[in-house]
């Protein structure tokens, strides 16, 4: 992420979290270079108590396994559950801040606006 270093100078931190199993989220972010630290949630505990889990149709999973993403694999476990991505801004006090939330996982939240929510703080 470009900006992480102006994140981090606001006096945030950048953290993901990720179904997949350590070692997996582990290569995963060395893949693809992601320089901040990654949340297991086996089983996408946390991620279902924030109303956050669907179940991948039955008719995607071939689509997934025919470019090599073998999701039980990944994350441990045969539910073939994910997470909608999510952004949140968690104050020091606990409470939510900012989130962005969007079912279209092609839809995210541009770090210039995670900045300028920061800065506005």
């Amino acid at each position: 992420c470009d900006a992480l270093p102006e994140i981090e100078s606001r006096g945030a931190r950048l953290v993901g979290m990720s179904p997949e199993t350590p070692d997996k989220a582990m290569s995963t972010a060395e893949r693809h270079e992601i320089a901040i630290d990654i949340l297991s949630d086996a089983g996408n505990r946390v991620s279902e108590q924030m109303g956050l889990v669907f179940e991948l149709p039955q008719a995607l999973r071939p689509i997934y396994e025919k470019f090599g993403t073998d999701l039980a694999a990944y994350n441990g476990d045969d539910s073939f559950k994910l997470p909608v991505p999510a952004t949140y801004i968690i104050g020091q006090d606990r409470v939510i801040v900012y989130d962005f939330v969007n079912a279209d996982y092609t839809l995210r939240v541009e770090p210039s606006e995670i900045v300028a929510k920061l800065a506005a703080l």
